[in-house]
């Protein structure tokens, strides 16, 4: 028969009389089934779920005396009959399906609650095909689907947190909104996309093919922000941020806190075994970044690179945040402190300020992210995130000199802090800190000079420092550049056509250079 659309879909509020719960997460759901009871709706049920419903002593139907049919395979199939369907899908305000569902004996249903087998929870990495597949629902996303579908008739609850709010339109006795029914159904159909993606990605992943032709994003809502990058932007925040830090103190972190706090989190991944380390942020790219044998020394580095710009900063930091460390940050505005742990003198401190972020560092970056995404022109890019640890087994020394073992500790210091630069990017460095730092520009002897106008601002000394680039330097132009600021050794990938030349004019100058083979660009 050829489907017949309604010209507009029934408004008015809607009676329940007849409910069909079958849930995997079975939380609050005496509660809900009480109400429904209590209110005069005629319980049908599934499985475990009737099983906690009836030892309640709450009257409920099993589904097999609706369908006429037990259930079979193992509870694979249960709910899938035209009796349980049909009356989920019949438009009970459109006279055709009336009679139709009259003829078969069918009974509608104006309420379904059903949530899914946890699929995420349960895959591992390890998992294999015949464990995942168990846990692949089939019945429950079904019935969310239809109900959703037909929401101009049906209410469909999908995750027990729309329970209070349900109930609280139910005990009113006018009947549920369609407002309600249109938002549930919104839910269900965002989490039905969400639990098939997770599935989708899993035998992405499974057949290990890359490119992957379909790539799926489901990111549940995590908060809506006062604005974007600018107050006429609407804004919100996507992911499980909250499993990664824990902003307990100030407020609302908003759009650009965000991407600092990204840009923060990455550069302290690079140095989560070192000592004490200290990096500053401000608009995404570090001010300076120092170790030392306590927390403080390596703030006082840091900051030292640049005492201008950490105004208004955010400050992270790998050890856990002590009193004088706390103090010394406090003698300028911090818009953010960033650490694993804080000490309680150092909380008494830093909560005066009601408006500075706190924020502890519950996950690192690589442990939880292993893809990296940027929205562009009708669509995304996504690659590989650039985490990977610093191995000094991929080093190579180009240079008739090889590196002291001074000039090795800056060379990796260096390494790890260019990777997180802006490109074109430049840092030199010494005995553990920060010197100067040039990033972001469309000329690599521009971002050089940049770093070294820095110092000298500062009044740094670059003799026997160390010079990292982002990328391979492509004319021995900069090498000598480098050389004559007073940098006595250079890290950089190699591999451009001009190499032997770059090689040569270091060991013109005595110097000694490293070769990493990888490149950062961080654009």
């Amino acid at each position: 028969m050829a489907l017949k659309p309604l010209s507009s879909l029934p408004t008015t509020p809607l009676k329940i009389n007849r409910a069909l719960l079958s849930v995997s997460d079975k939380t609050n759901i005496v509660e809900l089934a009480q109400s429904l009871h209590d209110n005069g709706v005629v319980l049908i049920s599934t499985g475990g779920t009737a099983k906690v419903i009836s030892e309640a002593g709450i009257p409920v139907k099993d589904v097999s005396e609706v369908t006429g049919f037990q259930e079979c395979l193992d509870g694979r199939v249960k709910t899938l009959h035209p009796m349980v369907h049909g009356g989920i899908l019949a438009r009970t305000t459109h006279s055709d399906d009336v009679e139709e569902i009259e003829k078969l004996g069918i009974t509608p249903i104006e309420l379904v609650v059903v949530n899914l087998y946890p699929f995420k929870n349960k895959i591992k990495e390890d998992s294999s095909p015949a464990v995942a597949t168990e846990f692949i629902d089939i019945g429950g996303p079904t019935m969310i689907r239809a109900a959703a579908k037909n929401f101009a008739h049906v209410s469909i609850l999908s995750n027990p947190s729309q329970y209070e709010s349900f109930i609280e339109e139910l005990v009113k006795g006018e009947g549920i909104s369609f407002g309600m029914r249109k938002k549930l159904a919104k839910d269900a159909f965002n989490q039905t996309a969400d639990y098939d993606s997770a599935i989708a990605n899993y035998f992405n992943d499974l057949l290990e093919e890359e490119p992957v032709k379909q790539f799926n994003i489901s990111v549940p809502l995590s908060q809506e922000l006062r604005y974007g990058e600018n107050p006429h932007q609407n804004a919100a925040v996507y992911g499980e941020q909250d499993s990664i830090i824990d902003c307990f103190h100030g407020k609302q972190l908003s759009y650009n806190n965000f991407i600092d706090v990204d840009a923060a989190l990455n550069i302290i991944t690079s140095f989560n075994e070192d000592r004490p380390t200290c990096a500053i942020i401000k608009h995404t790219i570090p001010c300076g970044v120092g170790i030392g044998e306590q927390l403080v020394d390596a703030y006082k580095k840091a900051f030292s690179t640049d005492t201008v710009s950490p105004f208004g900063g955010i400050v992270v930091v790998n050890k856990e945040l002590d009193l004088e460390t706390a103090q010394a940050i406090d003698e300028i505005f911090t818009e953010i402190i960033i650490a694993p742990s804080f000490s309680d003198e150092s909380l008494q401190l830093l909560t005066q300020k009601k408006n500075r972020r706190l924020i502890r560092i519950k996950k690192h970056l690589s442990e939880v992210q292993g893809k990296s995404f940027r929205s562009i022109f009708g669509g995304l890019l996504t690659q590989d995130a650039d985490l990977e640890p610093v191995n000094e087994n991929d080093f190579k020394v180009v240079t008739k000199r090889k590196p002291s073992e001074t000039e090795m500790n800056d060379l990796m210091f260096a390494w790890k802090v260019v990777r997180n630069v802006k490109s074109n990017a430049i840092v030199y460095a010494k005995e553990g800190r920060t010197l100067g730092i040039g990033s972001g520009q469309t000329s690599r002897v521009d971002s050089s000079e940049i770093a070294v106008d820095k110092a000298k601002k500062e009044g740094l000394d670059l003799n026997g420092s160390a010079i990292a680039s982002d990328a391979f330097f492509p004319f021995s132009d900069g090498i000598e550049a480098a050389a004559k600021a007073g940098a006595t050794s250079v890290i950089q990938p190699g591999g451009s056509i001009r190499d032997e030349e770059v090689i040569a004019k270091a060991n013109e100058f005595g110097m000694t250079m490293i070769f990493t083979g990888k490149r950062h660009f961080k654009h």
